[in-house]
């Protein structure tokens, strides 16, 4: 028989690729839960303990995928405990949590490191983390930057902004390591921390082994999207786009969307440009030997980006 893993959040960009890939195993069937009715999905209030708890009733195992506004991850959180406690019986469960732990560090950083976030979402990983660390069989992981497979953030949206030659070469405003993470290895660590359930908390930092630096990664993106000559983005033109025109465009999108979808091209928010400053290293051995990671070569998977975003575009 089949484990049922109980997907929460299955409808985001995690738990999608998640769905997909417990459903191509042998040993597995994903049971994928949202609270927006649809074909394939199980409604389930992820902040609801009752609701969890119905949830919980008939399955071997659980992903955290929540995400969404900082109370919203902490109510998950803590309902997710509450409905664990009272089924009796523990669960292996995977809660994915963020870098974003960490705060403004910087240096190599593994998992012993103190959690001193400095961001709202931060402080809502941290809490959520406080949150599960007494279940029986708890696996944290603490992604850094999940990109591949369209991933909106870190792919789509890095693309959008280097074909609009808004980002390029930052100088020394983006010498910060990237800490990025292929979607597929995200995957790949959740689907292997369910085969062998942590006893206990254990927390696992994911970021592929010498990641490159944020200009590395724009500059190869930039060429391999055919956006040349690479813009040079200087300290003054960054100045504006993070403090003058990303609150006009944050404002301009939300304007947007209640008009019915208009599109306004993506804002470039503070919290990005001090993100790529700070030189912050993940260091992830703890996952390579406990789930036995390859990382994705992320040069390959820029050519898989850029062909998707040529579709897009055409379409």
């Amino acid at each position: 028989m089949k484990a049922r893993i109980l997907v929460l959040g299955a409808t985001g960009f995690v738990g999608r690729h998640l769905v997909k890939a417990l459903s191509r195993t042998e040993w597995a069937e994903p049971v994928a839960a949202s609270r927006r009715e649809g074909s394939g999905l199980r409604r389930v209030d992820a902040a609801n303990p009752a609701s969890l708890a119905a949830a919980l009733a008939d399955v071997h195992g659980v992903v955290n995928c929540v995400a969404g506004a900082p109370a919203t991850i902490v109510a998950n959180a803590r309902a997710l405990a509450a409905a664990l406690a009272s089924r009796g019986a523990p669960l292996p469960v995977v809660h994915f949590s963020s870098m974003a732990v960490y705060g403004a560090a910087e240096g190599r950083i593994d998992e012993a490191a103190a959690l001193d976030a400095v961001s709202p979402y931060g402080h809502a990983k941290v809490e959520s983390e406080r949150l599960l660390a007494a279940l029986p069989a708890l696996t944290i992981l603490r992604p850094g930057c999940i990109y591949g497979g369209g991933s909106p953030q870190w792919s789509a949206r890095i693309a959008q902004l280097l074909c609009a030659r808004r980002l390029g070469d930052l100088g020394a405003a983006g010498d910060g390591c990237s800490n990025l993470v292929h979607i597929d290895d995200v995957v790949q660590a959740a689907l292997a921390a369910l085969r062998t359930p942590a006893s206990g908390a254990q927390a696992y930092n994911l970021a592929m082994a010498e990641a490159p630096r944020w200009n590395e990664y724009f500059v190869a993106y930039a060429r391999i999207l055919g956006a040349t000559p690479v813009e040079r983005i200087g300290a003054r033109r960054l100045a504006l786009e993070t403090k003058l025109w990303a609150p006009a465009l944050k404002i301009a999108g939300i304007a947007g969307r209640k008009l019915g979808g208009v599109k306004v091209p993506p804002p470039l928010p503070p919290s990005l440009a001090r993100l790529w400053q700070q030189d912050i290293r993940l260091d992830a051995r703890r996952a390579e030997q406990a789930f036995g990671m390859t990382w994705t070569p992320w040069r390959v998977a820029l050519q898989a980006e850029a062909f998707m975003a040529a579709s897009s575009r055409a379409d």
